[in-house]
């Protein structure tokens, strides 16, 4: 089942897909004004070379002082101003569209860890259908386990894979290509078919270790989901631990509990959607309160891992009355530990430390509900 911790980790992404994009639409604006001021090659008239290469600076100057939202006179010089201004409009134009991505995108790309999930348990029914058509060797326990009985019975399995076209149908060549030389090579997976009466214990131990050592393992299975999504790497073990408990399920009476990605998802969708939407809008302030307590850097030399991590946590503080101070820190520290270099966790925690205390005292953090009165 999804945690805030994961939600955090994709809402982290997002930023730091986002912030990239920023600074691409900066570069990209800055070349519209090198357009605009580069000589005409077509043109039969002679270029006046020097003067548009003054135009060029000054207008690269006033943009990026406008960008800053630094006090700037316009130029005296009319093409240099429209330059500046047509690079602002297709600088904000391009990062609405590129904030619009993001946010929608978001709660797809959580969607997709349940995806996943039911794919995973899809080509755990399709190799035991493969199982039971093998003429090379017996097979029998695997086509039989009860776990794989369970999901080819479970309605709920079925309507998800077709739901979440999940299936693997399409996919039938590979799938068989894994089970000749993954599945059946495997000396755990000899052993177990071999087996006279497997009991509801062997029959899960088998599965489990199918799922850990050569779904998930040093295996071409493995290398084929990261190939499919950018965020297996992450995703991975939260799709392990709903398989596994899915495993865990399994009764005497063949039945089992297909685990829900979540439990509010409503709740979690404004958890995704505030967090992401505010912390791209942090206040100036806020960006000072960083500054000071970061040895004066400024907020865009920090590295951007850390730059993300702290104003998500500003933001968490400010923004969520009923997360206790201490497990927004706490989080956020975990993420630094997983996300970015060796030395930023202790960095951030200090940083994170007096921050919090500064915004309890001004009166912007107030935490409200059972058990957060003493998180000052």
């Amino acid at each position: 089942m999804l945690n805030r911790r994961t939600l955090r980790v994709k809402i982290m992404q997002s930023l730091f897909a986002f912030e990239q994009c920023k600074e691409a639409n900066y570069e990209l604006a800055l070349d519209l004004i090198d357009e605009r001021f580069a000589p005409d090659l077509n043109s039969m008239e002679v270029q006046d070379k020097p003067l548009l290469k003054k135009r060029n600076k000054e207008a690269r100057t006033l943009f990026q002082k406008t960008f800053k939202s630094e006090k700037q006179k316009e130029s005296e010089d009319a093409s240099v101003n429209d330059a500046v201004k047509e690079a602002i409009a297709f600088y904000q134009k391009q990062t609405k569209k590129d904030f619009s991505y993001f946010q929608k995108n978001l709660p797809i790309e959580v969607e997709k860890i349940n995806h996943w999930y039911h794919a995973v348990l899809g080509l755990i029914i399709a190799f035991a259908e493969i199982a039971k058509t093998d003429k090379k060797s017996s097979q029998v326990n695997f086509s039989k386990n009860r776990f794989v009985k369970a999901l080819q019975t479970d309605t709920a399995v079925s309507t998800m894979l077709l739901k979440l076209n999940a299936g693997w149908d399409n996919d039938r060549n590979t799938v068989q290509a894994w089970f000749k030389d993954v599945i059946k090579d495997d000396q755990t997976v000899g052993s177990y078919v071999k087996i006279s009466a497997p009991t509801i214990e062997e029959d899960k131990s088998f599965i489990k270790h199918v799922l850990r050592k050569l779904i998930f393992g040093d295996t071409v299975i493995n290398d084929f989901f990261i190939e499919r999504d950018i965020r297996w790497t992450e995703d991975k073990d939260i799709v392990k631990s709903l398989v596994e408990k899915t495993i865990k399920s399994l009764d005497e009476s063949g039945g089992i509990q297909i685990q829900k990605l979540s439990l509010d998802w409503e709740d979690d969708l404004i958890f995704m959607n505030t967090l992401f939407e505010e912390t791209t809008r942090i206040d100036k302030k806020d960006k000072d309160l960083i500054a000071k307590n970061t040895r004066n850097w400024e907020v865009d030399r920090l590295p951007l891992t850390d730059r993300i991590i702290i104003e998500m946590a500003i933001t968490e503080l400010i923004h969520f009355n009923a997360i206790p101070v201490k497990v927004s820190i706490n989080e956020y520290i975990e993420l630094t530990k997983h996300y970015s270099t060796p030395k930023s966790a202790k960095f951030i925690n200090g940083i994170l430390d007096v921050i919090s205390k500064e915004l309890v005292a001004s009166g912007r953090v107030k935490k409200s509900g059972r058990g957060l009165i003493d998180n000052k």
